[in-house]
């Protein structure tokens, strides 16, 4: 069992994901503040950086889908480990904003190649039927990547500065994650057939097919744009319903164990019910929870409670993100779905740290949570929709 090559793919792409997210999305967070000194450039530009990776991945992201679905994971996903290291090499030589930015940019194009999605379509491609436990492991495992690089980042800065931290960094892509790919992913998709994951594409006609697309075009977005924007946001917010700075991160804190706890149970627990219950529980808690946090958030067991409905929703959303277009739609045009479906995801995670940076400097956190209520409201109407369109597939 140890040996198969699912549990193979599922335990190398573990570590090249908390690898892919330490050194890229979580980066700044321990490093930015030095960043901006050397080059003197505003906060708002060194996590700017964020914006245009996301933006530039979304961008690439149908074109990699569908090379997925014809090329299977191995050579892209190591071409996106080597362009990982060449940017985050070259982001350690950078001097100013251009130069800045367009390393940026070019980890938009690897992170497409190599992070999250094409993770989830890898697993796909080789776990057949146990893709669904397989891609709940990696959420995981993914989730402990700021528990591993922020001390990494910490002990590295005082030795080597933040330029050979990023070229650490970059020897990391070059000589772990790059001999992974190329040695635990099978180099083609793998046959359909009785190891295939379950397709209920047959089920749904042409028309309902497209509905369910769209359905989960709108819940997902609404979902990417609350959980890349609010999470910025979220000590901030917490400070602004009357919250203490210490109280505030330690609320803040318990997201992460809401996270990984409830990752755990689908884990565990998941074979025993549908996708769509799944989906449908974790569209329900979260606006349940901004609800109560906007009308009394500053009671502090109100605020516990809409943190954790927060994390839960947020653990559950990592892993039907691949689960749920893979029940839906099959295996064999998963890359392809689910390239067409990061595309709005991007661009709106993209989006939302800015857009709501300006909502609380102008509406303050009435207004941050208001337009995160409403996000979620529309999230889970599209939701309950798709459920009535599609079966209660497992």
């Amino acid at each position: 069992m140890i040996f198969t090559p699912a549990v193979r793919a599922t335990a190398g792409l573990g570590i090249t994901q908390i690898i892919g997210w330490g050194t890229t999305f979580l980066m700044p967070s321990v490093l930015g503040r030095h960043m901006e000194r050397d080059l003197a450039l505003p906060s708002e530009v060194i996590y700017g950086g964020i914006t245009v990776m996301f933006g530039v991945g979304a961008l690439c992201s149908p074109w990699v889908g569908k090379s997925m679905d014809r090329l299977g994971a191995r050579g892209l996903m190591a071409t996106g480990s080597l362009l990982y290291a060449l940017s985050l090499a070259a982001l350690s030589f950078s001097q100013g904003l251009a130069s800045y930015l367009l390393c940026w940019a070019a980890m938009g194009v690897a992170s497409t190649l190599a992070l999250n999605t094409p993770a989830s379509i890898a697993l796909a491609q080789v776990a057949g039927a146990r893709a669904r436990q397989a891609i709940a492991v990696l959420a995981i495992v993914g989730g402990l990547a700021s528990t591993v690089f922020w001390p990494i980042c910490g002990v590295l800065e005082p030795l080597v500065g933040w330029r050979g931290t990023l070229l650490a960094f970059a020897g990391l892509h070059l000589l772990v994650c790059l001999p992974v790919h190329l040695l635990m992913l099978p180099g083609r998709p793998v046959a359909t057939g009785a190891a295939a994951a379950p397709a209920t594409a047959a089920v749904l006609s042409a028309a309902e097919s497209r509905r369910a697309f769209w359905l989960l075009t709108i819940a997902f977005s609404c979902g990417a744009f609350i959980f890349t924007g609010f999470i910025v946001h979220a000590i901030g917010v917490l400070r602004g319903l009357g919250h203490d700075p210490a109280t505030a991160l330690l609320l803040a804190s318990l997201i992460g164990p809401a996270q990984v706890a409830v990752r755990a149970v689908e884990l565990t627990f998941g074979h025993r019910y549908s996708i769509t219950s799944s989906a449908l529980f974790a569209a329900a808690v979260l606006p349940l929870g901004l609800g109560l946090a906007w009308l009394a958030g500053g009671n502090l067991a109100i605020a516990v409670a809409c943190l954790m409905a927060y994390g839960v929703a947020n653990g559950l959303k990592a892993v039907l993100r691949a689960t749920l277009p893979l029940a839906l739609f099959g295996r064999a045009q998963f890359g392809t779905v689910m390239g067409r479906l990061a595309l709005p995801q991007g661009i709106v995670s993209a989006a939302a740290p800015p857009v709501l940076a300006a909502v609380m400097a102008n509406f303050g956190t009435e207004g941050v949570l208001a337009i995160c209520f409403a996000m979620a409201t529309i999230a889970f109407a599209a939701t309950v929709m798709l459920v009535r369109t599609s079966p209660a597939i497992r």
